[in-house]
């Protein structure tokens, strides 16, 4: 069974920056490729952003790009997602997953993280 512990969530004010992180309790497959989700108050959860397992082949939402970075370190299974000019908006739980299709679908993802809260202040 693969766990997924996120970490690195807090609160921050506007315009600032958070890293998250995403241990995996066991090594990845090359073909893993490993996402970030995020679920706002009220709102469904929605695909932030993904990276396949071996390279640095991403994918971001249009609402985080330019801002978000992921990336990941192999020989530590873990997993990022660097947040930088934080927005309210981006006020959410982030929840980590991995599949193994190169996709934004939640349905494509057969592993999740618990999540971590990320809070941004005005």
């Amino acid at each position: 069974q693969v766990q997924l512990v996120e970490s690195g969530g807090g609160s921050v004010q506007a315009g600032g920056s958070l890293r998250l992180s995403c241990a995996a309790s066991s090594r990845p497959f090359s073909s893993t490729v490993m996402g970030w989700f995020r679920q706002a108050p009220g709102k469904e959860r929605e695909f932030v952003a993904l990276i396949r397992w071996r390279g640095t082949s991403a994918l971001y939402a249009d609402s985080v790009k330019g801002r978000f970075t992921i990336s990941n370190d192999n020989p530590k299974n873990t997993m990022y997602l660097q947040m930088n000019n934080l927005k309210v908006e981006d006020t959410a739980v982030y929840y980590c997953a991995r599949g193994s299709q190169y996709s934004s679908a939640q349905s494509d993802y057969e592993y999740w993280g618990q999540g971590t809260q990320v809070t941004v202040a005005s």
